[in-house]
């Protein structure tokens, strides 16, 4: 059984220990993560400030597509993209909503449309 380990930005440290976030979306990685790994989320991974939050079994690996304003989880649709956006750890505030926010993370750090894969544990 692999274990690999998924790095994660700061600001989903806090979601990721309280059991908000049960979910990453990654590129498809040359060994891929398959269901009933263990994974090792941490922060600030191959730094002084490494820190491990959490280990988690993977439970579903999907193929997810992200395009500009739609979410396609193994080809279907997201009929709520804000709910799904929020799971996946964004916030809604008062200048922007998690599906907002949600698509301009992707689009400024992948580019859209984007090809990867739904990991939840």
């Amino acid at each position: 059984m692999a274990m690999p380990g998924l790095n994660f930005k700061p600001e989903f440290a806090p979601l990721i220990l309280s059991g908000e976030k049960t979910q990453t979306i990654r590129k498809v990685r040359k060994n891929p993560i398959r269901e009933g790994d263990n994974l090792y989320l941490y922060v600030g991974m191959r730094g002084p400030s490494c820190k491990k939050l959490k280990e988690v079994v993977c439970q579903r690996v999907r193929q997810i597509v992200i395009e500009e304003g739609a979410i396609y989880i193994n080809g279907i649709s997201v009929i709520s993209p804000d709910l799904f956006a929020e799971r996946d750890g964004f916030r809604s505030s008062i200048f922007r909503g998690a599906e907002e926010q949600f698509f301009d993370f992707f689009r400024k750090q992948y580019g859209l449309p984007f090809y990867g894969v739904l990991i939840q544990w």
